[in-house]
C-alpha cells in the first residue's frame, strides 16, 4: 500500500511541486536551529564541537521522524487547552512559549557575557569539558523539540502524505548537517557576527513568544530582516579587510 502511494506520488507533478516547497520551508525553518547549534558548539573545546553538532542535528532528524509517527497526536497539539486573555493555548502555543523564553534567555546571558567578558560567574557551559558536552547536548536537545514540534506542524499543513514529509525532512536535516562545520566555523572566526547571531535568536525567541501568545508573526518578515542585517554585516567586514588592506600597503610603503 504504501509502494504504491510513493509511485502514484512520483509520477504526480504536483507532488513534487509540494516536496519541492515543503524542502524549501524546512530548510529555512532549520536555520534558526542552525545558528543555536553553531553558537552553542563553539563554547566547547575544540576536539568535541564536530561530536556535538554531528549528534545535536542527529537528534533533530531523529525527533522529526518520530514526531511524524505521531502525526494524529501532533495535529492534537494545536487544540486548545484553556482560555487566557482572550487566546486559547494549546500545547503548541506552550511548546513554543517555552522555547521562545529559553531562546531570549540564552541570547540575554550570551550577550551580557559578550559585553562584560570578565563575568563569568554565570557561564552556561561548564568548564569541564565532560560536563560542557552533556549540558550542550541537553540544550540542543531542548531547543531540536520546540523546533521539530514547529516544523512538523507547518508539514502537516502543507501537504497530506506522509513520504513527501519524510522525504523533505531528511532533506532538509541534511542540508543542515552538511552547513553546520562551515556555518560553526564562520561564526568563530568573525566576533562580530556573533553578536548578529545572538541578536537573531534574541528576535527568533520573541517571535516565538509572540505566536504562542495568539500574535501571528509573518516569517517572511522575520528572515527578511535577518537576511538584510546579515548583508549589512558582509558589507561591514569587507569595509574592514580593505581598511586592513590599505594600512598593510600604506605601512609597507
Amino acid at each position: 500500500m504504501l509502494m504504491q502511494e510513493i509511485m502514484t506520488l512520483i509520477q504526480d507533478p504536483a507532488a513534487w511541486v509540494a516536496l519541492i516547497t515543503l524542502v524549501v520551508m524546512e530548510v529555512v525553518l532549520g536555520i534558526d536551529n542552525l545558528i543555536f547549534i553553531s553558537i552553542l558548539t563553539n563554547k566547547l573545546p575544540p576536539e568535541h564541537r564536530e561530536k556535538a553538532r554531528k549528534i545535536g542535528i542527529g537528534l533533530a532528524l531523529v525527533m522529526r521522524l518520530a514526531l511524524l509517527g505521531t502525526i494524529a497526536w501532533i495535529v492534537q497539539l494545536t487544540e486548545p487547552l484553556f482560555e487566557a486573555f482572550g487566546h486559547g493555548f494549546s500545547w503548541k502555543d506552550l511548546i513554543l512559549i517555552a522555547g521562545g523564553l529559553f531562546l531570549v534567555w540564552k541570547a540575554t546571558k550570551e550577550i551580557h557575557h559578550s559585553v562584560d567578558p570578565e563575568d563569568h560567574g554565570e557561564d552556561f557551559i561548564a568548564s569541564s569539558a565532560t560536563t560542557g558536552f552533556a549540558s550542550a547536548i541537553g540544550q540542543i536537545l531542548l531547543l531540536d523539540l520546540v523546533f521539530s514540534v514547529d516544523s512538523i506542524i507547518t508539514a502537516v499543513g502543507m501537504t497530506p502524505h506522509l513520504p513527501i514529509m519524510v522525504v523533505a525532512v531528511v532533506v532538509a536535516v541534511t542540508v543542515m548537517l552538511v552547513a553546520a562545520t562551515p556555518l560553526a566555523n564562520f561564526i568563530e572566526r568573525n566576533p562580530t557576527i556573533v553578536m548578529l547571531a545572538l541578536a537573531f535568536l534574541l528576535m527568533i525567541g520573541t517571535t516565538l513568544i509572540a505566536e504562542g501568545m495568539g500574535f501571528h508573526v509573518p516569517k517572511g518578515y522575520v528572515y527578511a530582516a535577518m537576511a538584510f542585517s546579515a548583508l549589512v554585516e558582509v558589507l561591514n567586514m569587507f569595509a574592514r579587510n580593505a581598511r586592513k588592506r590599505k594600512r598593510k600597503r600604506d605601512a609597507a610603503h
